[in-house]
């Protein structure tokens, strides 16, 4: 019943968003039903951990006659990503509070209904469904990107839009081959899929096919062209929400669809998928490293995190799924604790380049603080959230190839050379003009990171509750992938 209560919800008042006049009141009813969403994933939560096969399924059968149920269920990948969309999702919008949106009735009405699409995919057991969810989940970002975002916005929108709708295309097609194939009364549920055996030319294709939507969508090298110049023009919560939460979408389908579904290809092309994924993380470090723009800088920087979970993913080890399960989470709290130390940054200097900052940590000790904290975690400084996730990573790329693992590691490395650089050119040193007068924290930018930071410790110094939610579902996927669970 909650699970249907956090897809229904943010749809319904969504909608009324859409009817209702431009006010200040728009905010606030967002913000309400997004904290009302977190507070029922976590009560889903204290339901979920005694039964570590997952949360009980929340059904409506329309539409059986044409194999479609509207099905639902959480394991413990589907909870992590729950917990992350609600737990996100509040803060990216109380983070908006201080900036001025042109019909902000639609602005929050969007932000609203990409809620509602993510936490639709990441919980239903129907893969026709997953596929109408991960397409609603891209017209929010459109019109936020296309109405609210800076230069040249529209074009770069269209590229996203163009880029991610031909992937999806591209799978819709394998799923309707698969649908035909699947035993008795053909059906669109995950368990009925995982039952088709495909002859081995179809399964190339339809590996592609899957493997294409999901690489555009995270994104790894070279289907990553449309990232940074969309993270750097959309407006922040816009990036917030698409770094933070949207790119999960394609790592969950490769957990969900990939490896279930090309137990073989995944050995014979999975070693191909992990030398793109780290040539994207030395790609994107070695950029991140030469760049002047702030957002740049961080959106290359996820880039390359992406990549190192993609890999983890493609080893099929143990400690290369688990670590990708953790460490989407830690990224997605990171990337959004460090957008929005740059949009703090943007309001008090109106500037985002590097070159024009300096010498803010004598002006905001408190906020050089809170930075610091936050850029240590994505560089996976021990005890922060990042640590635990890319050490079970590196460690899987190891067992699975050592020379691999060293070109991946590089990811730590330059991360902590683009990071540290970036932080001792604008905190430290001699104000410049733009940030002489550079205020602290105001209580509500407080109250947004002091979130961030609690979950970046708590990972990092006690994050046996979140493997014990990712470790089942790790195993049943193994299982299935390896042919063990027909």
């Amino acid at each position: 019943m909650i699970l249907g209560v956090l897809i229904i919800l943010p749809l319904i008042f969504s909608l009324l968003l859409f009817a209702l006049p431009e006010t200040e009141k728009n905010k606030i009813i967002a913000l309400t039903v997004s904290l009302v969403c977190f507070a029922g994933a976590v009560l889903m939560l204290f339901n979920f951990l005694p039964d570590p096969s997952g949360y009980p399924p929340f059904e409506v059968k329309l539409l059986k006659s044409m194999g479609v149920e509207f099905k639902f269920g959480v394991d413990g990948l589907s909870m992590l990503l729950v917990l992350l969309t609600t737990f996100l999702t509040p803060l990216i919008i109380y983070s908006s509070f201080d900036g001025e949106f042109k019909r902000s009735n639609a602005f929050y009405a969007l932000i609203l209904i990409m809620e509602m699409a993510l936490i639709g995919v990441f919980t239903t057991t129907d893969i026709m469904l997953f596929y109408i969810f991960w397409e609603i989940a891209l017209i929010p970002v459109f019109f936020i990107s296309a109405l609210w975002g800076g230069k040249n916005t529209r074009v770069i929108t269209f590229k996203f839009f163009m880029y991610t709708l031909v992937g999806g295309l591209f799978m819709l097609a394998a799923i309707v081959f698969i649908y035909v194939k699947t035993p008795g009364e053909h059906s669109f549920a995950f368990s009925e899929f995982y039952k088709v055996i495909l002859d081995p030319q179809a399964q190339k294709w339809l590996f592609l096919a899957f493997f294409l939507a999901f690489a555009i969508k995270m994104p790894i090298f070279p289907f990553h062209t449309w990232q940074p110049d969309l993270y750097y023009t959309a407006p922040t919560q816009g990036t917030m929400m698409m770094a933070g939460i949207m790119l999960k979408m394609g790592v969950y389908g490769l957990f969900r669809f990939v490896l279930p579904l090309f137990p073989v290809l995944t050995i014979d092309w999975g070693f191909y998928a992990i030398i793109l994924s780290v040539i994207g993380i030395v790609y994107a470090s070695i950029i991140a490293i030469r760049q002047d723009e702030l957002k740049k800088l961080i959106a290359y920087s996820s880039l390359a995190h992406v990549g190192l979970i993609a890999a983890g993913v493609f080893t099929r080890t143990f400690n290369g799924l688990e670590g990708a399960m953790i460490q989407m989470i830690s990224h997605g709290v990171n990337i959004v604790g460090l957008f929005f130390c740059y949009e703090i940054i943007f309001r008090r200097t109106k500037s985002g380049k590097i070159s024009d900052l300096g010498g803010i940590a004598s002006q905001a000790p408190i906020f050089a603080i809170f930075f610091m904290i936050i850029m240590l975690g994505s560089i996976a400084f021990p005890l922060t959230n990042s640590f635990v996730g890319e050490f079970l990573l590196l460690l899987g790329v190891f067992e699975y190839n050592k020379i691999l693992a060293v070109f991946a590691g590089l990811t730590i490395i330059f991360g902590a050379v683009y990071m540290l650089w970036m932080y001792q050119r604008t905190m430290y040193g001699e104000p410049k003009p733009l940030t002489a007068g550079f205020s602290d924290l105001t209580m509500r930018e407080i109250l947004i990171l002091v979130p961030v930071i609690v979950i970046i410790l708590w990972i990092g110094i006690y994050p046996q509750m979140f493997i014990g939610i990712a470790e089942p579902a790790v195993k049943t996927i193994l299982q299935i992938n390896s042919g063990l669970i027909p």
